[in-house]
């Protein structure tokens, strides 16, 4: 029995041993989710629940995107793992957030593109964020403008404008989702782009960039010179 305890005990470890010996970008999805969980459940070691829940869900993505029923409905956990993920989320989503307000956002465009996907890239509906920056490109806050359905958001330039003059902002990023996960720009995301930036003009706000965020992957108006 103290045999079976301390090989489940290693077991446990291994994951925090790579991660201080390696860094967290060595861990597997299994083993980065191991740390989270925490414990496991009768039957099933750390390690092994992990796999089991990514099994189920079949991949990190869905697993994390989860709602609380549905999450609750896999064997062995419950309100506390659940809650444990979520704050996991939120935590990243803070740092990020923490993060991108002391970079410019043009140096360092990928802190950009994290950030967004960590916010909206598993939402099941389409939404529109502006980022408001200064005239250093570092961001003063960002705002969930509009949201639609599956397949569309509705955007309107003038209250764009309207919170970028109350923000005081010198220049916007703009972002949406594509819950399909396929980041590829529609003609209506190009067009309403047109809309914004003409609006936006008007008062000598620039609009930097306009990123599509889809699931792992992102397309970026500026890279492509459409801005």
């Amino acid at each position: 029995m103290e045999e079976k305890r301390a090989s489940m005990w290693l077991t446990h470890r291994k994951p925090r041993e790579t991660l201080l010996e390696k860094g967290a970008g060595a861990l597997t999805d299994q083993e980065l989710l191991a740390i989270f969980l925490r414990t496991g459940i009768p039957g099933m070691n750390v390690l092994e629940l992990a796999q089991y829940l990514l099994t189920e869900f079949g991949s990190l993505y869905q697993l994390m995107a989860s709602d609380y029923q549905t999450f609750c409905e896999k064997r062995g956990v419950g309100h506390s793992k659940f809650t444990q993920l979520q704050a996991a989320i939120e935590l990243s989503q803070r740092f990020f957030s923490a993060r991108l307000m002391r970079e410019n956002t043009l140096r360092n465009p990928e802190i950009t593109h994290d950030y967004l996907q960590n916010l909206i890239s598993h939402r099941e509906r389409e939404v529109f964020v502006v980022m408001f920056l200064d005239n250093q490109h570092r961001v003063i806050r960002h705002e969930e403008m509009f949201s639609g359905s599956l397949s569309c958001v509705e955007v309107h330039p003038r209250e764009i404008v309207r919170e970028a003059l109350k923000a005081n902002a010198a220049a916007l990023i703009l972002a949406h989702n594509h819950p399909s996960g396929v980041a590829e720009p529609s003609e209506a995301d190009r067009l309403i782009t047109d809309h914004v930036v003409k609006a936006c003009a008007l008062l000598d706000i620039r609009v930097l960039d306009h990123l599509v965020i889809g699931r792992g992957e992102c397309v970026s108006f500026a890279e492509r010179g459409w801005l």
